[in-house]
């Protein structure tokens, strides 16, 4: 096997020369390059396994580089160096489409681990795609094939991921197919339900904990950032983590490094983090609930995942691979679906998604007497949706409402309060910043 090439571009000497030696002792071929111009001209005669570009060069940015690969190479991981601090820039890189970045002073473990990071990543994009059947995300609607696209691309990158969407529409699913199809995918993929965890133990059972720091810390034990070193660490329900838990949480992303409870010592951890919440987050950081600077680092790119109601025409497909499974699992043979029941399926608004689904479809398949499931099998726990686009438009129609008369209550306090937005905000029970996201969610403000 031909040993990886590298692309390094930076205008300094100094940390040329420096990621040259470190990553000829990784047995890494490089080529260089001191302007843009050159990069340019190198990318277009041969093809790089990763590509490290400075932000500042001569003739332009990092970014220009990180564009053209993006468009030219996309199976090129392209790393930023920033200048320590300059998170924005980072930030910028990443949402451009850059693999990660490391930060001057160069760490050489950091550099190390991230060009590891990326060559694993380089190798996966030669290899084969999986074939489709293996896809958990399953769906032939255009919202479901947009969410393919996006989590293909977004499994190439470390960039910090929120995913957003409402409880039951399958955002851990995402998350481990985020996970499966990235460069980590052989090591752990650690999910945490954030609300599932006592306040008062969040700190050890994240950072973990050395023996006889507190009654009955019997020995010491490694916390969810160690165990899922080198993979993953999805944080669902993220809205719900205390204030307090916050900062550390924010710290622990800003160090890479975690602090077990009961030492002073920091221990350096690899991991990429996603994150979830059914709760909308700019408007929990509207409240205050949820500190501003811990949003910006989790939200450096967001992922919708679609409510089971903007995809019906994906239900019979899910519908199937959920009773096959059902039947796999009990040893039974698998139940038929009546036309009238998968209409009546295909027509209710689930606004338990995906999961509701799924119990609806687990108590059918334990009580229906014959081979095939029926209409009157199905308990739905709400009135069903109209199938037709005229009736779906009602339903758009009553959040056109609900929005209308939220803005008729704004703009009435607003007016009694002769446009002070404090007083305003006073009259109403909310927060300043709460105002300041209603109004402009509903168009009432630049």
């Amino acid at each position: 096997m031909n040993n990886p090439l590298a692309l390094i571009i930076d205008d300094e000497p100094d940390i040329l020369e420096l990621l040259d030696m470190t990553l000829g002792r990784m047995n890494i071929k490089t080529r260089s390059a001191t302007t843009l111009a050159q990069a340019l001209e190198l990318l277009g005669q041969q093809q790089f396994d990763l590509c490290l570009t400075d932000m500042r060069l001569p003739d332009g940015d990092g970014l220009s580089v990180v564009r053209h690969i993006q468009q030219h190479c996309p199976s090129t991981p392209v790393a930023m160096i920033t200048a320590y601090g300059s998170l924005d820039t980072a930030i910028s890189a990443l949402k451009s489409g850059a693999f990660d970045f490391v930060t001057k002073p160069v760490d050489l473990q950091r550099l190390r681990e991230l060009v590891n990071s990326a060559l694993r990543l380089s190798r996966r994009t030669e290899q084969p795609a999986a074939p489709e059947d293996d896809d958990p995300i399953l769906g032939i609607s255009p919202p479901i094939r947009q969410l393919r696209k996006q989590i293909a691309k977004l499994a190439r990158s470390e960039a910090p991921l929120y995913i957003s969407g409402e409880s039951g529409s399958g955002k851990e699913l995402v998350a481990r197919r985020i996970h499966d199809l990235g460069p980590r995918a052989c090591h752990p993929f650690v999910p945490v339900n954030c609300g599932a965890i006592p306040s008062e133990l969040m700190e050890s059972e994240f950072f973990g904990h050395r023996k006889g720091s507190f009654t009955g810390a019997v020995a010491d034990k490694p916390g969810l950032f160690q165990a899922a070193a080198g993979g993953t660490l999805f944080l669902d329900e993220v809205a719900d983590l205390p204030l307090a838990m916050q900062v550390k949480l924010l710290r622990a992303i800003q160090e890479k490094a975690v602090r077990p409870v009961g030492t002073q010592q920091e221990e350096p951890v690899n991991v990429r983090l996603l994150c979830a919440t059914h709760k909308d987050l700019a408007l929990e950081v509207a409240e205050g609930r949820f500190r501003q600077d811990l949003f910006y680092r989790l939200n450096v790119i967001e992922l919708r995942v679609p409510p089971l109601r903007e995809r019906r025409e994906d239900i019979p497909l899910m519908v199937e691979r959920i009773l096959r499974q059902l039947a796999q699992r009990s040893g039974l043979e698998q139940p038929s679906v009546d036309p009238a029941c998968m209409e009546r399926l295909s027509g209710y608004r689930f606004p338990g998604n995906v999961r509701e689904l799924e119990n609806i479809l687990e108590r059918a398949f334990t009580l229906c007497e014959g081979d095939s499931i029926m209409a009157e099998d199905i308990q739905l726990n709400s009135n069903p949706l109209p199938a037709d686009e005229a009736d779906l438009g009602q339903i758009d129609s009553l959040e056109d409402f609900l929005d209308d008369i939220e803005r008729k209550a704004l703009t009435q306090a607003l007016e009694e309060a002769r446009w002070n937005k404090t007083a305003a905000a006073r009259r109403l029970g909310l927060t300043f910043r709460s105002l300041r996201y209603r109004l402009k969610k509903l168009g009432l403000e630049d």
